[in-house]
């Protein structure tokens, strides 16, 4: 029997399809961050938006307005998510930012163009909070283990990509008409936002979201479709099963949407912890000066550095194109230097970078002052490696299946939150206090390390179930979670059930049926005789290599390499 298909697609295809739909919505959102920043102080736009002319302010609020939206986007999904579903979510998200797009186009002088203006570009960002609000939590719970760090990077690193189209697109279009010189640029989003929608609605739902709704069947037929198994294999019925019982430990099978005070609890599941763990790398990212430097680029190098308008624009493609490259460099470090690692390596990097920046800005000489574009073209390198993608991946994978959907939402919300505070104050800061800009954030930065860590456990190349079993060990034992992420050997799929019974996360399906029983037990026997030798006497396995662990879908299932 054939797997199920979605699409005319199974297994590895149908798999690479999702993930090319999620990434698109990442590379749509980072083309909305960044093409503001080629046309806010175009002579063009000025005209059309007169109240933008050489007030910064202004031009602060008209690119921040877009993260209120966002903001109201991730706050909706905190609200609606569960019900809804990720597949349902995203849809609805670039459906609005498509709605977004056409109402800024439409902004014409004489019938209050800047009002229209700010009105869609909160529209679009209510679209990006709710797709940015799901879509990491919809790859993470439709990916492998062994690549779902990889996948969620290669999001992040489109970003960069869809910051860099921003960017020489308002660069070419700045030699246009007037009217192309911004409509063109805000308008080619279009595209993004129609190639999200179109096969998003071909594609299968989460079957983690599926199995908490307890429609086990559609569950069933989508796990078989992606890994590609026959429906109703002794291998999907495990993965299922599995899941299942992360979401019983979870209290959160059956449960149609997961209620707020869920997110405020501790004991074994340690809810609070995760979800505050997952915020804060959200935080940091954007109050580390990302956006001060991503947004404002040309502006800061016309301001600080003293260049030409024309020849900002051409040194912030450049640095766009150097902030794309690096940003393919997570891809390959995720899994081989893991997520703690790259989060310290980045914070020191972007530290230094902004104390080179500023040391060049303080004489006021302007030849020094070109030393400055060092600093911002290292930050934007160790940021693109680092921390473009990091705080995407993290809250999406350490939050348990109960609270991913609202705590995603939540982290989210404290990055566009912070995401507009940075954008509103960063052109106020650079005209008020100039270099005092870059030593502002260089200070942030080197408050991050020791936060990341005393308190960021590593969480690569373990499966979703293994990371719960991560701070269950830590709550019961008494020990410091990064300590228990450390001395937590990588588990095989009855591994994780015995660890889970260990540390009280075990709970059956009584509603399984005699079949799906006795499918799991021929599975388990099958594994269990090849892992026999690997189990010590209490019945607990050793250690394994962790860099030998690959998990099956939904990454309920891992197995030796």
């Amino acid at each position: 029997m054939a797997p199920p298909k979605y699409m005319g697609l199974s297994g590895r295809p149908l798999s690479i399809m999702v993930s090319t739909v999620a990434t698109t919505g990442f590379l749509l959102f980072g083309y909305d961050q960044g093409v503001m920043s080629g046309i806010i102080t175009a002579p063009a736009f000025n005209d059309t938006f007169t109240a933008t002319r050489n007030n910064s302010t202004m031009q602060g609020l008209v690119t921040a307005i877009y993260e209120i939206g966002c903001l109201m986007g991730a706050m909706l999904i905190l609200w609606i998510g569960d019900m809804l579903g990720r597949r349902r979510a995203i849809i609805l998200g670039a459906a609005i930012m498509l709605i977004g797009v056409i109402i800024q186009v439409t902004a014409m002088k004489g019938a209050s163009p800047l009002a229209q203006l700010i009105t869609g570009r909160v529209v679009m960002g209510v679209g990006n909070g709710i797709n940015t609000s799901t879509i990491p939590t919809y790859q993470a719970e439709c990916s492998k283990s062994s690549n779902r760090g990889l996948l969620i990077c290669i999001e992040g690193a489109t970003i960069a990509f869809g910051t860099l189209i921003a960017y020489w697109i308002d660069y070419g279009a700045s030699y246009g008409p007037d009217d192309l010189v911004w409509r063109f640029p805000i308008a080619f989003q279009v595209i993004f936002a129609v190639l999200i929608i179109f096969p998003m609605m071909f594609l299968p739902e989460s079957p983690r979201w599926l199995l908490s709704q307890q429609r086990n069947a559609e569950a069933d037929r989508v796990i078989a479709a992606i890994r590609g198994y026959d429906e109703g294999s002794p291998e999907a019925v495990l993965e299922r099963n599995l899941i299942v019982d992360s979401l019983r430990a979870a209290g959160g099978y059956g449960q149609k949407s997961t209620p707020i005070k869920a997110l405020f609890t501790g004991g074994k599941t340690q809810h609070l912890r995760r979800m505050l763990l997952g915020s804060s790398a959200q935080f940091m990212q954007q109050v580390g000066g990302c956006n001060a430097v991503i947004y404002y680029f040309p502006k800061l190098f016309e301001e600080s550095i003293g260049e030409t308008h024309n020849m900002s624009l051409l040194l912030g493609g450049i640095n766009m194109i150097v902030y794309s490259i690096f940003a393919t460099t997570s891809w390959f470090l995720i899994e081989r230097v893991g997520r703690r690692r790259l989060f310290l390596i980045g914070t020191v990097g972007q530290c230094l970078s902004m104390v080179i920046t500023f040391s060049c800005l303080i004489n006021g000489d302007q030849m020094a002052a070109r030393g400055a574009a060092v600093g911002l073209f290292t930050y934007i390198a160790f940021f693109g490696a680092t921390w473009l993608p990091l705080p995407w991946l993290y809250p999406a994978e350490v939050n348990p299946i109960k609270t991913r959907g609202k705590a995603n939402a939540v982290s989210t919300c404290v990055n566009w939150l912070f995401n507009f505070l940075i954008v509103m104050v960063t052109p106020i800061m650079v005209t008020e206090i100039g270099w005092g800009t870059y030593l502002f954030f260089a200070v942030i930065n080197a408050c991050f390390f020791p936060v990341i860590y005393f308190f960021y456990p590593e969480t690569a190349r373990r499966s979703l179930e293994e990371i719960d079993i991560i701070f269950a060990k830590g709550h019961t034992e008494g020990i410091s979670y990064v300590k228990a992420a450390k001395e937590l050997p990588s588990l095989q799929p009855e591994e994780i059930e015995q660890y889970a019974r260990q540390y009280g996360l075990a709970g059956r399906d009584d509603t399984r049926s005699d079949s799906e029983e006795k499918g799991l037990r021929n599975m388990d026997s099958a594994v269990t005789s090849g892992n026999t030798a690997n189990s010590s006497d209490d019945g607990l396995p050793s250690v394994v290599d962790e860099r030998g662990v690959e998990s099956g879908f939904g990454d309920g299932m891992s197995a030796s390499r």
